[in-house]
């Protein structure tokens, strides 16, 4: 039974970090979060307590990876100051400005500290920018997990690498900007976009096959599950049915709809 934000007594990093043990994180491995902290709050020491006690839950030979990318085409990525994308949350917000992190120098960036950090991040910019290559191609390379706290499938970045890997033919049209003799330039790309909602379909195959843990962390529900896995199953899919994570043509899903159009562009 789900508790009120009011009714929820405030946890010790303690607890956090055996409710991550218990999930079975991988001490001295590799995870990927993406998380909502108001499902998992209220933790003691607020985010930086939650992310104390992934780190913890990881050990010191462990390394702690967060999405850090920008919400703004238009600007000019810095990795020292260009915040990440609100949407991502507030764990993300906060972790890149932490002591020892290391973030990726353009603009689809990851965040990450740890013996593998600099390797991931240092990983080059793509397009798209999830394909082989990418940093997150070295989490999945590194036999990475990835932890979903308080989110599920739809927000789960790695999908994207799977859905390339797997031969997803859409590609909407992005952009970024970047510097070119000190001048401002756009840069045009296809990007393998859409809603993303039927990415939840991964959390039932992969519990199917036994290659997802489930449990509470803080008080949000958790699912963990390595990369490696998400990546296999989802690309048998996909090979067999390339649009298989758009919404059926009609039921008027703009993203969708302007997916499949691509297809013929």
């Amino acid at each position: 039974m789900k508790t009120s934000q009011a009714d929820r007594s405030e946890l010790t990093q303690a607890v956090v970090t055996d409710q991550l043990r218990t999930l079975r994180v991988r001490e001295g491995g590799v995870v990927l979060v993406h998380s909502s902290f108001r499902a998992t709050r209220p933790v003691q020491g607020g985010v930086l307590g939650l992310i104390a006690a992934m780190r913890q839950a990881l050990g010191p030979n462990g390394t702690l990876v967060m999405p850090s990318e920008t919400a703004d085409d238009d600007e000019i990525f810095d990795p020292a100051t260009t915040p990440p994308a609100a949407a991502l949350g507030a764990v993300p917000g906060l972790f890149w400005r932490l002591p020892g992190v290391q973030r990726s120098r353009h603009f689809a960036a990851f965040a990450a500290i740890g013996p593998e950090a600099e390797r991931i991040v240092s990983a080059p910019l793509t397009l798209p920018p999830h394909a082989p290559g990418s940093p997150i191609s070295v989490v999945h390379q590194l036999d990475g997990q990835v932890l979903l706290l308080g989110v599920e499938h739809d927000c789960n970045s790695m999908m994207h690498l799977a859905e390339i890997v797997g031969g997803a033919p859409y590609r909407v049209p992005r952009h970024y900007t970047e510097l070119r003799d000190g001048r401002p330039a756009r840069v045009d790309y296809g990007e393998n976009d859409h809603c993303c909602q039927r990415f939840v379909l991964a959390g039932e195959w992969l519990k199917a096959e036994g290659l997802q843990s489930e449990g509470r962390v803080g008080y949000a529900e958790a699912r963990l599950a390595y990369a490696r896995d998400i990546v296999h199953l989802v690309t048998q899919r996909v090979a067999a049915d390339p649009l298989l994570f758009l919404h059926p043509s009609g039921t008027g899903c703009v993203e969708c709809e302007t997916a499949r159009a691509s297809i013929a562009v």
